[in-house]
């Protein structure tokens, strides 16, 4: 459950019904970013620092300055956060005139 000073930050999910601690990939990364000092506390007696350490690693919907900052206490190299890698280019879809010179 999770305590009622920290519910706001979940504001799209009904009071009662998300489980933190079998979701740890909805949790975490909102605490995160948007977590002030009770929530962060919470967070760090939930959860394992290997699961925490974990969102930071993979979450790429963290912002450049909370992805930074989480590294830096959790000492995560750069290299090893998705979320401050390139995303790979999607290749460009041809504009409606060059149809005509595919034929």
């Amino acid at each position: 459950m999770i305590p009622k000073g920290i519910r706001p930050l979940f504001w799209t999910v009904k009071a009662g019904t998300l489980d933190p601690v079998s979701n740890p990939c909805c949790t975490i990364p909102r605490l995160l970013e948007s977590g002030d000092d009770d929530a962060v506390a919470w967070m760090r007696k939930t959860f394992s620092q290997e699961e925490i350490r974990n969102a930071v690693r993979t979450e790429r919907g963290l912002s450049r300055r909370s992805v930074h900052f989480w590294a830096l206490i959790y000492r995560i190299p750069h290299e090893e956060v998705a979320a401050l890698q390139p995303r790979p280019k999607a290749e460009k879809a041809p504009h409606p005139s060059e149809f005509y010179l595919l034929r």
